[in-house]
């Protein structure tokens, strides 16, 4: 997707495209990492980029069980954590293979829906106010740019601290952009295997 989502006259088909592209952001910053560059921890905090795939695609899915009232992974300690975290066992590419699908499913959802369908508020989470009811889903879904883009500005930040390399390059780099004065898209060292190009 190019760095602006795209006009829709559609509310709905608008609001995922936002959603779309702050996914994209996150997908961006991971760019030609290997596994082992996806688990960096380069900043103060302990977040790397393999993490947060990790974290976005948790996050939107428990956002879609509580829309659908399904049972989620639940919110306990341990599961939040592990949430931040792409495990020895994991690549990736299976990671950003996962946020694909739960884009997928997500769409899917929300074709189903109303914008204005009530989605109860859950009532265990400190967090979440205790004097609404339900948001409708419109709100989940702009709740969701807000999340999504506040992670890909995290992996914006961490990515830069690992090569160096920003969002506009990176975007470049996967969208195939020819290289200008202003702006050279990003490829992979010579002895670099590319794991999501």
């Amino acid at each position: 997707m190019p760095g602006q989502a795209p006009p829709h006259a559609d509310e709905r088909e608008l609001l995922l495209a936002f959603i779309a592209q702050q996914r994209d952001g996150v997908r961006y910053a991971a760019f030609g990492l290997t596994d082992e560059q996806a688990r960096v921890t380069p900043t103060a905090s302990a977040l790397s980029i393999g993490g947060l795939v990790v974290h976005v695609t948790q996050m939107e899915r428990g956002w879609m069980d509580t829309v659908l009232q399904r049972e989620g992974a639940g919110t306990d300690e341990d599961s939040y954590e592990s949430g931040f975290r792409l495990d020895a066992d994991q690549t990736l590419a299976e990671a950003l293979a996962d946020l694909d699908a739960v884009a997928a499913e997500t769409a899917t959802i929300v074709g189903g829906m109303s914008l204005d369908a009530p989605v109860p508020v859950p009532q265990d989470v400190p967090w979440f106010p205790d004097d609404i009811d339900a948001w409708s889903l419109r709100w989940v879904l702009l709740h969701l740019i807000e999340e999504i883009g506040r992670h890909a500005g995290h992996a914006d930040i961490i990515r830069e601290s690992i090569d160096g390399a920003n969002m506009y390059e990176l975007m470049a780099g996967v969208e195939g952009w020819p290289a200008t004065e202003w702006i050279q898209p990003w490829t992979p060292a010579e002895d670099s295997a590319s794991v999501n190009g």
